[in-house]
């Protein structure tokens, strides 16, 4: 159906004829035609062929030399160098790196990225679904939350280097992600400003063939190993517009350049540092894309960023269901299961009931991003990202629930999966910033594309 659609809108020369004819699709499938929303075939081979890999590879390796340790309820302590300023310990990371290099080498972890840098050119719509899989897994090796480490990679910064980097930038950056031997962290809050992001206050300034920069950076993401920061600062244009602001790829050791100390989060180790930048001087070929790309360069990668986040939130979600139900089955009370109790299925039914909603929308949305340019679809995006953000944190908290003084521990996955997810209702843009943007399109404050 949806490749019907899409042969449709190709066709109609306006928005209004388009909708017609979408009408007509579905009327037709109506009078008899079958509305397909199975899983593509050649997606749900790649799942299997995941499984398969996770069963034979990833899985012996998690329970190789007492790895459990990082995954079973030592996790935060196995993972975090608490006397380190709580940033990820040695061992863990050197793990998570062997995981990425089996999935490599199995032809997985480049999945969702152009065949010219190793991948296979996996569509938004089979990453989204691939996500959703792996996060219904539960905790483990194969889809780690915490580090966002994953068989199959989500490297959303490739379109920014695909779209707006010089022949050369490419070169370094692209390739040097796969070796190791650049890592870039992610700039773009500061301690005054965070979804918004027009009203930043670090500024860069010209001085001949060079670039000023002076500002401060806040839960800047990835500096614990980073070679390079993407630092955005304003370079013309009055503030609160998202015209004027542009992006330096900066050397973490530029004079000037500083990591003051780690923010200690919700979830840990961290990654999330307190940066700042005094008389920090870059050449004007370390701008990533013209002068006030800036904010349209991070919204490539944020808009596909945030369709996965959405699509791990309903896996995740959905494993919490199915702990849940699995769970009041089995525990008897009072004589009788604690499923036959109301009170316990019907909170477990709304859940279910919006998990089958927020999936269908996390893959309709994914399919239109495949085939529209992003900021057409930025309102579908948003509803995505911030009802499936919460839907997971409530099929979290109501797993606890289910499991009682059991579901407290960690012990249980529950805790985890609630304190990475939380998060998401304000990284990425919170969720105020998401329905204000469908209120813009709803209202008529904003345009589809910007």
């Amino acid at each position: 159906m949806y490749e019907e659609a899409r042969r449709r809108r190709s066709s109609a020369p306006d928005r209004r004829q388009y909708i017609v004819s979408l009408a007509e699709t579905l009327d037709t499938a109506a009078k008899g035609e079958d509305m397909d929303f199975d899983v593509p075939q050649e997606i749900q081979q790649v799942l299997d062929e995941l499984d398969a890999f996770i069963a034979a590879e990833i899985t012996p390796l998690e329970h190789e030399d007492d790895n459990l340790r990082f995954f079973d309820h030592r996790r935060e302590y196995a993972r975090t160098d608490f006397e380190n300023g709580g940033i990820p310990r040695p061992e863990w990371e050197a793990l998570l790196a062997e995981m990425r290099r089996r999935a490599d080498a199995a032809g997985f972890l480049r999945y969702g990225i152009p065949a010219k840098y190793g991948g296979r050119d996996g569509s938004n719509l089979a990453m989204a679904i691939i996500r959703e899989h792996l996060a219904a897994k539960g905790l483990g090796l194969h889809n780690d939350l915490q580090n966002e480490s994953s068989v199959v990679g989500n490297f959303p910064t490739i379109r920014m280097w695909e779209n707006y980097g010089t022949a050369e930038q490419k070169r370094e950056f692209l390739d040097g992600m796969f070796s190791g031997r650049t890592r870039v962290a992610f700039g773009l809050t500061e301690p005054n400003h965070g979804s918004d992001a027009s009203w930043l206050e670090t500024k860069a300034t010209r001085d001949g063939d060079e670039w000023v920069i002076n500002g401060t950076k806040r839960f800047n993401s990835g500096m614990h190993h980073a070679t390079h920061d993407l630092i955005f600062a304003r370079t013309s244009g009055d503030e609160g517009r998202a015209q004027g602001i542009s992006c330096f790829i900066v050397p973490v050791q530029t004079p000037g350049f500083s990591v003051e100390f780690m923010w200690w989060t919700f979830n840990m180790p961290t990654d999330h540092a307190e940066v700042t930048l005094n008389d920090v001087r870059v050449p004007a070929t370390a701008m990533l894309g013209g002068e006030g790309d800036g904010l349209a360069l991070a919204n490539t990668f944020t808009h596909e960023n945030r369709i996965r986040q959405a699509a791990s939130g309903v896996g995740a979600a959905q494993y919490c269901i199915d702990q849940s139900v699995a769970y009041a089955r089995s525990r008897v009370t009072f004589g009788q299961p604690l499923s036959s109790r109301q009170a316990i299925q019907w909170p477990l039914v709304e859940l279910q009931t919006e998990c089958e909603m927020v999936r269908q929308l996390v893959r309709k949305t994914a399919w239109e991003l495949d085939h529209r340019h992003h900021m057409e679809i930025s309102d579908k995006v948003a509803m995505c990202n911030y009802r499936a953000n919460r839907l997971v944190c409530d099929a979290a908290d109501r797993a606890i629930q289910v499991h009682g003084g059991i579901g407290y521990t960690r012990h249980m996955p529950f805790e985890h999966i609630y304190r990475h997810h939380r998060r998401y209702r304000i990284t990425e843009g919170s969720e105020e910033v998401q329905m204000r943007r469908i209120a813009q399109i709803m209202f008529g404050f904003g345009r589809p594309r910007e």
